[in-house]
C-alpha cells in the first residue's frame, strides 16, 4: 500500500504544479492578445480613410447601355435591342438562327443568318 500512496502524492504534486504553470502561462498569453488588440484599434483609429465597414460587399459596377452584343450560347441575357431587331426572345433562338459569333450593333442591320 505505501507504493499507492507515494504514487498518487507525486500525480498531486504534478498536478499542482502543472495547473500553477498554466495559470501563469494563461494570464500572460491573455495580456500579450489584449496588447495587440489595443495596438490594432490605436492604428485603426489613427488612419480614417482605411475603414472598412462591417459587412459592406463591393459595389457592382453599374450597368451601362449595351451598344453591341455578340451572339453566345454561355451568354447571360440578350439586349433588349437585340430581341426587338430579330423578334426572337432567347439567345437558343438567336445562335440557332445567326450562329456563334454574330455581332450585333445597335442602329446597324443584322447580320447575315446562318446557312
Amino acid at each position: 500500500m505505501p507504493r499507492t500512496a507515494r504514487a498518487s502524492s507525486i500525480d498531486a504534486i504534478l498536478r499542482e504544479t502543472a495547473s500553477a504553470v498554466v495559470a501563469r502561462i494563461s494570464n500572460a498569453v491573455a495580456q500579450q492578445v489584449a496588447e495587440l488588440v489595443r495596438e490594432g484599434v490605436k492604428r485603426e483609429l489613427a488612419s480614417p480613410g482605411r475603414r472598412i465597414r462591417a459587412g459592406a460587399a463591393r459595389r457592382a459596377r453599374p450597368r451601362g447601355e449595351i451598344t453591341r452584343w455578340v451572339a453566345d450560347a454561355r451568354a447571360r441575357r440578350v439586349p433588349n435591342f437585340v430581341i426587338e431587331a430579330t423578334g426572337l426572345d432567347t439567345k437558343k433562338k438567336i445562335v440557332a438562327k445567326f450562329g456563334s459569333g454574330a455581332s450585333f450593333e445597335r442602329g446597324k442591320p443584322l447580320p447575315k443568318t446562318k446557312a
